[in-house]
């Protein structure tokens, strides 16, 4: 990117398309990060609209003790605000993990026109990996998707996640355990 350019006036080719796109997958990278930091699933996500960022969000379901507050659906409901509108046409929604169902179902029912994603879900990802509910012709709207921009960096930032939790888990179980025995032994 050139430092006489920002990001929303750059789209007159394809190789500008591409750094536009990475300057806001980035961006999304940076706010997983923050979900991380919170304990969270790291994952986030910006809605775009005029080489704009209107929404933004990371994941915040135990923060908030709202298992809805993923990081899509906290942007989309940013953006809708700053849009004074429910239908999000022409917007590009740019997250660093393949949306599950129910945020699919909402990128549909916002009429989002583009999703990127980083890191394909290969359980529960409704993009195309589980199954794919953004493009299923039965529905009255489809999404333009493409996949795999900063995937490695998304891939291992959630992995790096789920093996410390993991580590945790496996500390606490060994840490109770001690316990118990110690409390067995002072009876």
């Amino acid at each position: 990117m050139t430092a006489d350019k920002t990001p929303a006036e750059i789209n007159s080719n394809d190789k500008d398309n591409e750094l536009n796109d990475a300057f806001f997958m980035q961006r999304a990278f940076e706010l997983a990060k923050i979900a991380e930091q919170h304990d969270e699933i790291p994952v986030g996500a910006v809605v775009v609209y005029q080489g704009k960022i209107i929404g933004e969000g990371f994941n915040q379901s135990i923060m908030l003790n709202d298992p809805s507050a993923h990081a899509e659906m906290l942007a989309v409901r940013q953006a809708g605000k700053r849009l004074d509108n429910y239908r999000l046409l022409d917007c590009t929604l740019y997250v660093t993990l393949e949306p599950c169902p129910m945020c699919a179902g909402l990128l549909v029912h916002s009429r989002v026109k583009r999703l990127i994603y980083a890191s394909p879900d290969l359980k529960t990802g409704a993009a195309g990996s589980a199954f794919n509910l953004v493009a299923t012709s039965q529905l009255n709207h489809q999404l333009e998707v493409e996949q795999g921009l900063m995937s490695v960096e998304c891939s291992e930032l959630l992995s790096g996640f789920f093996k410390r939790r993991r580590r945790e888990k496996k500390a606490l179980k060994k840490a109770v355990k001690k316990l118990a025995g110690n409390t067995d032994k002072n009876s």
